[in-house]
C-alpha cells in the first residue's frame, strides 16, 4: 500500500489548459473525491495518474517514487472505469485474473487470488459465468475485483456508479466505502454526484475549469466554502450578490438589507451564502411566495423579498400546520440566524446553485 502525491500536475491541449497546477498529498489508506462539473479536468487528472494521459507539467508520485513517466501497466494502481471495460468473450474469473497474466504470475496463483478477489467482493461461485450474464451490481463487483487482485498501491475509481440506478448506487458505494476501508486502500475517487463524494470521501476536491477550489472534508466544503462556486455546487444554496452596508448587514444589487455574520468589516463587492435549510419560513410577512415544491420529507418554498429570489427548505408540515395551505402568491416571513448567512468575496464569472 502507498500514499500518492500530485506536485503542480497540469495538462494542456495546444493553447487549452486542462488542468492547471494541481497539489494533492494522499495519505496512507485516505479516499479523496476528485469532484467538480463535466469538462472540469477531473478525469483527465485520474488519468494522468493511471498514467493513460501523460502530464505536459508536474509529477505523480506512488508510494514514494516518482512514476510520471512509467506506463499504466508499472505504476502499482489498480484501476475501475466508468464503463466497467470488462472483456466480454471472457469469463468473469478469467477477466479478473487477467491483471495478474499480464504480471506474468503462474496459474494457480492467479486463479487462486481471483477466487479470493470475487469472494471479497460477494461474487464466489460465478467464476465461470461471462459478464452478460451478470447483473449491472454484479459487473460493477467484477470491475472492482479486477482492480483489487493486483493487490494496488493506489486504488483509482473513474464515476464507478454512474451506470448503476439510484437505489443500487447506494448499495454499492456503501460496499466500495467498507471494502476501501477494511483494506485501507490509498484511493482516488472521480466524480460529478455530491452525495457520492459527501458520503464516501475523506477529503474532497472541488475543481473547475482545471483548476483546485477547495481541498477539505465534506464539514470543510459545505459549512465553510471558500468561494461561491463551492457554496453553489456543494449542496444548495442562496448565493446573493451585494456588499456589507454596515457590520451584520448586508444590501443585495436588488436593495434588500439583510442579516449576516456579524465579523467582517463593511467593504466592497460580495456575495451572501446562505444555505435553504436554514431559513426558516412562517405565513403572513413582506417577502412574496413565488412556487411551492413538494418533495416528501421535505418541501421547497421559493420566496421573493425586495426583489431578492430566496430559497427555503423545511420538513414537510403535518396535515394541520399553517404551512400546508400557503400557495404562489401568499405574504411569508423568512428569518435566519445570522450567523449561518456567511459572506463571501465575489469572484469573477461564479453562479450561484
Amino acid at each position: 500500500m502507498g500514499s500518492l502525491l500530485l506536485d503542480a500536475l497540469s495538462k494542456r491541449y495546444g493553447a487549452s489548459t486542462a488542468v492547471e497546477r494541481v497539489d494533492l498529498d494522499l495519505r496512507q489508506g485516505e479516499m479523496v473525491a476528485l469532484l467538480g462539473p463535466s469538462g472540469c479536468g477531473k478525469t483527465t487528472t485520474l488519468r494522468m495518474v493511471a498514467g493513460f494521459v501523460p502530464p505536459s507539467g508536474g509529477r505523480v508520485v506512488i508510494g514514494g517514487k516518482d512514476v510520471t513517466q512509467a506506463p499504466p501497466h508499472a505504476r502499482d494502481t489498480g484501476m475501475v472505469f466508468q464503463s466497467y471495460a470488462l472483456f466480454p468473450h471472457m469469463t468473469v474469473g478469467q477477466n479478473v485474473a487477467f491483471g495478474l497474466e499480464m504480471r506474468r504470475v503462474n496459474r494457480a496463483d492467479r486463479e487462486a487470488r481471483a477466487r479470493e478477489a470475487l469472494r471479497m467482493v460477494r461474487l464466489e461461485g460465478l467464476d465461470d459465468r461471462l459478464p452478460r450474464q451478470l447483473s449491472g451490481g454484479q459487473q460493477q463487483r467484477v470491475a472492482l475485483a479486477r482492480a483489487l487482485v493486483v493487490n494496488p498501491a493506489v486504488f483509482l475509481l473513474d464515476e464507478p456508479l454512474s451506470n448503476l440506478d439510484a437505489k443500487l448506487r447506494g448499495e454499492v458505494r456503501m460496499e466500495i466505502r467498507a471494502l476501501q476501508q477494511r483494506l485501507g486502500l490509498t484511493t482516488l475517487i472521480v466524480t460529478h454526484d455530491q452525495e457520492e463524494a459527501l458520503t464516501m470521501a475523506d477529503r474532497l476536491v472541488v475543481m473547475d475549469r482545471g483548476r483546485v477550489r477547495q481541498v477539505g472534508t465534506a464539514e470543510d466544503l459545505y459549512e465553510r466554502p471558500a468561494d461561491p462556486f463551492v457554496a453553489g455546487f456543494v449542496g444548495r444554496c442562496n448565493l446573493l450578490e451585494g456588499r456589507l452596508e454596515e457590520q451584520g448587514r448586508f444590501r443585495t444589487a436588488s436593495g434588500a438589507l439583510l442579516p449576516c455574520a456579524a465579523d467582517a468589516a463593511p467593504g466592497g463587492a460580495a456575495v451572501l451564502a446562505l444555505r435553504p435549510e436554514l431559513v426558516a419560513i412562517s405565513p403572513g410577512g413582506p417577502a412574496r411566495l413565488r412556487a411551492v415544491t413538494y418533495l416528501g420529507p421535505q418541501t421547497e418554498y421559493h420566496a421573493e423579498l425586495d426583489g431578492t429570489p430566496l430559497v427555503a427548505i423545511c420538513q414537510t408540515p403535518g396535515p394541520a400546520d399553517p404551512l400546508r395551505r400557503l400557495s404562489p402568491g401568499d405574504g411569508v416571513s423568512l428569518s435566519w440566524d445570522a450567523s449561518t448567512a456567511r459572506l463571501l468575496p465575489a469572484t469573477p464569472n461564479d453562479k450561484g446553485a
